[in-house]
C-alpha cells in the first residue's frame, strides 16, 4: 500500500510539473522543480595509513528539489530539496561494537566486509542553466552542499571460520554529515560529484592514528522535469 501511494504521489508531481511547463511562453518566469535520481561509484577517502582502499562500492539516491529563480530568464536560481540515499561499501576497516563502544582494527583474515547506510538527504544548490520556459534540452551547472542524516547503518563481515558478524547503528558513527556537490551536463546526461567534508566516525582512532575517513562519490544524475 505504501509503495502504491508513493508511486501515485511521484506520478502526480511529474504530471503537474509537465503541465506547468507546457502552459508557459518564451520569456515567462518559470522554475525547474524536479525529481532527481543518481547512481554513483563510491569510495572511502582519507583512510588510515594501515587500511587499503575500498573495493567496488556504490551509492544511489532519489528525491525532489524545489527551484527558486533569481532572474526572469530562469538562468540563475537557488534550490532546496529532500531525498533518500543508500550507500554500500566493500571496505577493509574492521568495525565492531563491543559493550556500547566502537572498536576499529585491521584484520586481513576477514572477508565480505560490507558497510550499508540509509540516509535522509537535504541538498542545497546554486544553479545556472541555458534553459527557457519551453526549452527542455539545455546545459546546466549546479553546485552546492548536501546534508545527510543517517537513518540506519550496518557493518558486517565474516571471520576465517566463516562466522558472520553484524553490528547495526554503531555508537561512533557520525549521524549528521555534509559535503560539496557538483552536477554538470547537457539534457538528461549529467555528471555528479559528492565530496564529503565530515568524517563518518566521531573521535575514532586506530593504533593511535585518527580515523578521518570521508565519502567520495562520482557518477550520473538524472533530472525529471
Amino acid at each position: 500500500m505504501n509503495k502504491a501511494i508513493t508511486t501515485l504521489l511521484l506520478l502526480f508531481i511529474t504530471i503537474s510539473v509537465f503541465s506547468q511547463r507546457e502552459s508557459l511562453n518564451l520569456g515567462d518566469r518559470y522554475a525547474e522543480d524536479q525529481i532527481y535520481a543518481s547512481v554513483s561509484f563510491a569510495q572511502f577517502d582519507d583512510q588510515p595509513s594501515i587500511i587499503s582502499k575500498s573495493s567496488f562500492s556504490y551509492s544511489i539516491s532519489t528525491g525532489f528539489i524545489k527551484d527558486f529563480i533569481l532572474n526572469k530568464q530562469g538562468s540563475f536560481s537557488i534550490a532546496a530539496g529532500v531525498g533518500y540515499g543508500f550507500d554500500l561499501f566493500n571496505h577493509k576497516l574492521k568495525v565492531e561494537e563491543i559493550n556500547n563502544a566502537t572498536s576499529f582494527s585491521s584484520d586481513l583474515t576477514i572477508s565480505g566486509n560490507i558497510f550499508k547506510s540509509h540516509n535522509l538527504e537535504f541538498p542545497l544548490e546554486i544553479r545556472w542553466r541555458t534553459s527557457t520556459a519551453n526549452r527542455y534540452d539545455f546545459w546546466r551547472v549546479y553546485a552546492g552542499i548536501k546534508f545527510m542524516y543517517n537513518l540506519s547503518n550496518k557493518f558486517q563481515f565474516e571471520d576465517s571460520n566463516n562466522t558472520s558478524f553484524q553490528y547495526s547503528n554503531v555508537s561512533a558513527y557520525n549521524n549528521l554529515q555534509y559535503g560539496l556537490t557538483l552536477s554538470a551536463g547537457y539534457d538528461e546526461f549529467n555528471i555528479n560529484i559528492f565530496y564529503g567534508l565530515t568524517p563518518i566516525f566521531n573521535d575514532a582512532t586506530i593504533n593511535g592514528e585518527t580515523i578521518n575517513t570521508k565519502i567520495l562519490k562520482f557518477g550520473l544524475i538524472f533530472y525529471i522535469l
